[in-house]
């Protein structure tokens, strides 16, 4: 449980009594709390670290719409960081962070078209376990902060998505809209909801140049409500996951990554918090595997180029069932 977390959160709120090295320390705090939603979202410097959206879940063939029919997706990400980088990237010791999350994706692309595209729809449902401990150093208080949560995380949907194929190339749009649905608590360090809606416009491509290779990405772009709890509203933010392999008979093999920055500023009570923006840069390992109508891939990013976020790495696990 959270230990004298209603301390901190009444400061950050109220701005009462404290020193310049404290407030620098409570905001930091305050930060990292709102900070660490999004990677429960199945984190930067936005309330709720960003997205929703678990940075680095699509690699190739991201922008291949499937033939009409059912899917089923399932993503589980395991994320840990030891330690926090400050907006000039330097590292702030005592911070630790374990986040576990399995996502179930359900598509349905129907037999119609519209402007030459087929059209599909599909939800995200994360399930979302978070673990976050800051000891002194990193608070700036005699105390140390914990806490733990697991429960259902905000769900994603988005029922007109766009998806064209050519020669050999594949595009896909669409506006992803994420529902406030998950567990919110503004005086808890950990929260796996993010307690207000995002809009986020994508664009996703693969390109197939020959010789079984695939060079893929989707660009997101995060437009953001305001958290009534907090009169706190996130700045928007663009994103990018992006792979390249090459496919071997039922495998593919190559790299994958994601790459995110925040584009405007955060706001609470309609003034401007500078400084403050969030980014990061992954990159790894990554391996598909094809069987009938099920597909299977592994990747492992190392985070690099982090400002005002947590900076470690993450394991994915996805698993595509064609019904």
């Amino acid at each position: 449980m959270l230990k004298d977390g209603n301390i901190f959160s009444e400061h950050f709120y109220q701005g009462e009594g404290m020193s310049s090295q404290f407030k620098k320390a409570v905001r930091r705090v305050a930060v990292v709390s709102l900070l660490l939603l999004s990677l429960g979202g199945v984190a930067d410097a936005t309330e709720g670290g960003g997205g929703a959206y678990p940075n680095g879940a699509e690699d190739f063939m991201v922008g291949a719409l499937p033939p009409p029919g059912n899917y089923y997706l399932n993503y589980f990400n395991y994320y840990a960081a030891d330690k926090f980088k400050d907006n000039s990237g330097d590292t702030v010791d005592g911070f630790d962070l374990k986040v576990a999350a399995d996502v179930s994706r359900f598509i349905h692309v129907t037999d119609k078209q519209f402007l030459g595209a087929s059209w599909a729809m599909h939800a995200f449902i994360p399930l979302v376990y978070m673990d976050v401990e800051l000891d002194q150093s990193f608070t700036g208080a005699p105390f140390k902060m914990e806490d733990s949560r697991g429960s259902l995380g905000d769900i994603i949907i988005d029922p007109f998505i766009l998806g064209w194929h050519g020669a050999n190339w594949h595009a896909v749009t669409g506006v992803d809209i994420y529902l406030p649905t998950g567990n919110y608590d503004k005086h808890r360090l950990a929260n796996v909801g993010r307690n207000y809606w995002t809009f986020e416009p994508l664009v996703a491509v693969t390109f197939l140049p020959g010789a079984g290779f695939d060079i893929s990405a989707k660009l997101m772009y995060y437009i953001n409500t305001e958290n009534d709890a907090t009169d706190y509203k996130s700045g928007q933010e663009f994103h990018a996951d992006f792979a390249v392999g090459k496919k071997i008979d039922a495998f593919t093999v190559g790299m994958a990554g994601y790459y995110y920055k925040q584009i405007t500023d955060d706001e609470l009570d309609g003034n401007e918090i500078s400084d403050f923006r969030g980014q990061v840069l992954a990159l790894g390992p990554a391996l598909k595997y094809d069987y009938k109508n099920m597909s299977f891939s592994l990747k492992y990013l190392f985070e690099t180029e982090v400002k005002n976020r947590p900076s470690g790495d993450n394991l994915w696990f996805k698993f595509l069932y064609a019904f």
